[in-house]
């Protein structure tokens, strides 16, 4: 199964090492990260995805609690909550696919970064699922030079949230 960590770190160097050592030496694959820093400079937030049983990752969730640098940390996919990817795609895109695309690109809310047909470039915030099938429908109308994903982030819906208890 899925599942997304949202884990709250010290800002400090090493930090994202001894996360991704721990999945590492452990076996665990980690198929997408993000970090960036949080309103408070003391912390980061790194957001992953990995696949495993709830056993699996309940036994990842406590190993991670043990790290130093580790304040906090939330299984995502098991509260409801609110997930979103980014995509920026380039494209090359043929005189007669033109208006296609630009129907596909407004049906589907993507914003245009770029017009220029040889190097077509749009953005698009969406789930996973909506990103994938964005990406599949403009391979067929274009030619795609870049694919860059974020990978999801996701955040709790109404007061859930991953803070620090510590000041």
């Amino acid at each position: 199964m899925r599942h997304i960590m949202s884990i709250l770190l010290q800002n400090e160097a090493g930090a994202l090492t001894r996360v991704a050592s721990l999945f590492s030496t452990r076996g665990y694959n980690i198929e997408t990260l993000s970090v960036a820093p949080t309103e408070d400079a003391r912390f980061s937030r790194l957001t992953l995805v990995t696949h495993g049983s709830d056993q699996v990752v309940d036994q990842i969730s406590k190993q991670l609690l043990k790290l130093v640098d580790v304040v906090n940390m939330a299984d995502m996919t098991g509260g409801d909550h609110i997930e979103r990817e980014l995509l920026l795609l380039k494209a090359r895109v043929a005189d007669a696919a033109w208006e296609k695309v630009a129907e596909l690109v407004k049906r589907e809310g993507a914003r245009v970064l770029d017009d220029n047909r040889a190097t077509f470039t749009v953005e698009l915030t969406s789930t996973c699922g909506r990103i994938d099938e964005f990406v599949e429908k403009m391979s067929n109308l274009t030619t795609i030079l870049t694919v860059v994903r974020s990978g999801p982030m996701a955040i709790g819906r109404g007061a859930q949230t991953v803070t620090a208890a510590i000041d």
